[in-house]
């Protein structure tokens, strides 16, 4: 059911240093940061020739981020996505194996559908799912 690995997300604590230091320090194509006020994060994504890194870092604080980085000061990973090429076929098929799906469907930092699966039903990694 999933397909290729689309990105992996890291909370961080400074937007700025944090894209410098993959720019600058790794070499690392960086996007300009992205507002996603219906998730709460500004997202900068980092372009590596067979995935992405997404840092993640909150927007306002009411973001999930924000709660993440209280807990984790010096951030982390925070969520892996995966590809499906058809979200609602998929959302219905984990519902009905027992996973839990956390929310509706939204619209994510690429345009495209995005929902989240419980990290305790994936060995503890919170789980994206986006439609190709």
């Amino acid at each position: 059911m999933i397909g290729r690995l689309n990105h992996v997300a890291i909370a961080v604590p400074d937007m700025k240093a944090a894209a410098a230091m993959y720019r600058d320090v790794l070499g690392a194509q960086v996007s300009a940061p992205l507002d996603v006020p219906e998730h709460g994060v500004t997202t900068v994504f980092v372009t590596l020739p067979n995935t992405k890194i997404e840092l993640l870092h909150p927007l306002g604080a009411n973001s999930p981020i924000a709660g993440f980085l209280a807990k984790n000061s010096s951030g982390g990973i925070h969520h892996v996505c995966y590809e499906v090429t058809d979200i609602k076929a998929a959302r219905d098929r984990l519902v009905e194996a027992g996973a839990r799906v956390l929310g509706d469907i939204k619209t994510g930092a690429h345009g495209k559908p995005v929902l989240f699966l419980h990290p305790r039903d994936f060995c503890g990694t919170l789980v994206e799912l986006e439609e190709a």
